[in-house]
């Protein structure tokens, strides 16, 4: 057995289909069809159920996929060990939820001082975020701060306030009630907030519409479809504005800590370990609200 193999059962367990595994490694589909002929005959077990749309894994296939992943995740680290330099250097991968404002200055300051690292950037929810790190999928990730993981070692980065913002045609709580609730998918730290204050006051919203970006959902709410729940920061240049109205809840919903995290026992390399002390330098840079 090859890495080569692991690499690309990996990839069509990923995509789940033959062609977008090649697609993805620029090789030819008989290449990739071949491997994978040969990894289920050395492990003597089928590894997918080829459909009409693609290929599944079968029970074997996942419990193998969760080897590769560690083999393949150990692999990398121990490159990334024996080639260590002072000068950081190589691929460095972040996720981030989307409402982060210290976000730029950190990556900017980054990537001034350190040009020879390829730096790249996921958004999403906490919840998908701090599985994507525990699965060696990503390097670190900011999320809003939940339970303490034990396989997690966590930076803090900032603490900030909560508000529910709304058109300017909403004045009372009563009428903030009513209104649709405008958010990410399950798994937003906000969104999870908003929701134990909707259960504590015995409220069911009239109806959630979940976004993925930011940008439409503030937008929405601009134009009166509902309302939602972000850092103070993210919507206080557009109540300077006048485009929306903020609303304060109590500080049991509404205080979060915004923080860094990853794996505790993957190895710190030169590279993960100056982004960390850019961002413990960011702490006395001021934020850059979203322009709108």
């Amino acid at each position: 057995m090859e890495f080569k193999d692991l690499e690309i059962f990996q990839m069509v367990a990923q995509k789940g289909t033959i062609s977008e595994a090649a697609k993805e490694l620029s090789y030819v589909q008989s290449n990739i069809t071949s491997r994978i002929q040969k990894l289920e005959a050395e492990l003597n077990t089928p590894l997918f159920n080829r459909h009409n749309r693609g290929m599944r894994l079968t029970p074997e296939g996942k419990k193998l996929l969760v080897y590769c992943e560690k083999i393949l995740s150990l692999t990398n680290e121990m490159k990334k060990v024996v080639q260590s330099k002072t000068e950081p250097a190589g691929k460095l991968e972040i996720g981030s939820v989307e409402t982060v404002m210290k976000l730029p200055v950190i990556l900017s300051s980054y990537n001034k001082k350190y040009k020879n690292v390829d730096l790249s950037l996921l958004t999403g929810v906490t919840e998908q975020l701090q599985e994507d790190v525990l699965n060696y999928h990503l390097d670190g990730a900011f999320v809003t701060e939940a339970d303490p993981h034990p396989e997690l070692v966590t930076h803090e980065v900032f603490q900030e306030e909560l508000v529910l913002i709304s058109d300017n045609s909403i004045s009372t709580f009563e009428q903030l009630k009513k209104e649709p609730f405008l958010c990410f998918s399950k798994g937003c730290g906000y969104r999870a907030r908003l929701e134990a204050w909707y259960k504590d006051h015995n409220i069911i919203p009239l109806k959630v519409m979940e976004f993925g970006t930011l940008e439409t959902i503030l937008g929405s709410v601009i134009m009166g479809l509902g309302i939602t729940f972000v850092p103070k920061s993210t919507a206080s240049q557009l109540e300077v504005r006048g485009l929306v109205q903020c609303h304060y809840l109590p500080e049991k919903y509404s205080k979060i800590n915004t923080v860094f995290i990853r794996r505790k026992n993957a190895y710190l390399t030169s590279t993960l370990e100056k982004f960390i002390e850019t961002i413990e330098q960011s702490k006395g840079e001021p934020a850059y609200p979203l322009a709108f």
